[in-house]
């Protein structure tokens, strides 16, 4: 039996790319998810669907998580539906752009910091207060997602989002060690090249990807299913002993 059955997680940005991959893996490990979209309301839907044929209890919940309110209201509609929280994957985040330092104006720096560290740090003061109360189901988990981008830098252009991935890291390790106490355990994911995204189907030209995956070790890019076996097995860790660490999924081009 899974030790995940009857787990209750919010996903962030959990209708598309890696976060859809994992909310459909938490499922199918037995969770029952409230999945978070900002625009993708008919493939959230489409997964709602998709958990009732697995006799799961999953609802969509769209919000701008840029604004505070909608980050607590969706932690709050969040525990409602679940009748608690034991696992938060932080998912939403976005390179939004390439833009070199002289290029990066103050507005552009402060959208970026604000999606990626901003947004989860909003929607994780929220749900910590009920991420402890499962203490006594066994403790909790909450999984980040950052990038190696944040280990080692990015590709040309993408020094703001680098810079706001390496502070989720130090976001992680962090937190950790504030919470811990609580049960809570905090954790990090650092993906590599993921093709198949909007993300990379966006950002990364096809001549860019073939030269990243040229100077990969396993010789491949990475798949959605990838990270998403991580984060499972990092939020089933809610009664484990690993915490305040990043996980590396990017087939060896960046080894800590």
């Amino acid at each position: 039996m899974s030790k995940l059955l009857g787990k209750r997680a919010l996903v962030t940005a959990g209708a598309q790319g890696i976060g859809l991959a994992i909310s459909r893996h938490l499922l199918r490990a037995g969770c029952d998810v409230v999945v978070h979209y900002r625009s993708s309301g008919e493939a959230a839907e489409a997964l709602v669907r998709e958990a009732t044929s697995l006799g799961r209890h999953c609802l969509a919940i769209a919000g701008d998580l840029t604004r505070t309110e909608d980050c607590n209201r969706l932690v709050a509609d969040a525990v409602k539906f679940l009748g608690g929280l034991d696992i938060l994957i932080n998912n939403a985040g976005s390179l939004i752009g390439r833009r070199s330092i002289t290029e990066a104006d103050d507005d552009f720096w402060a959208q970026t910091i604000m999606l990626n560290v901003g947004s989860l740090r909003k929607v994780t003061r929220a749900a910590v207060p009920h991420l402890a109360a499962a203490q006594a189901r066994g403790g909790s988990s909450i999984v980040n997602l950052a990038s190696v981008a944040g280990r080692k830098g990015g590709h040309p252009g993408s020094l703001a989002y680098s810079t706001a991935k390496g502070a989720v890291l130090t976001f992680t390790r962090a937190l950790a060690v504030e919470v811990g106490p609580q049960g809570i355990r905090v954790n990090a994911l650092a993906p590599g090249l993921i093709l198949g995204t909007s993300f990379h189907n966006t950002h990364t030209t096809p001549e860019a990807a073939r030269a990243t995956v040229a100077g990969i070790p396993l010789g491949r890019a990475g798949n959605v299913d990838d990270v998403a076996r991580a984060a499972v097995f990092l939020a089933g860790e809610f009664d484990g002993f690993i915490t305040g660490v990043t996980l590396d999924i990017n087939g060896g081009v960046y080894c800590a």
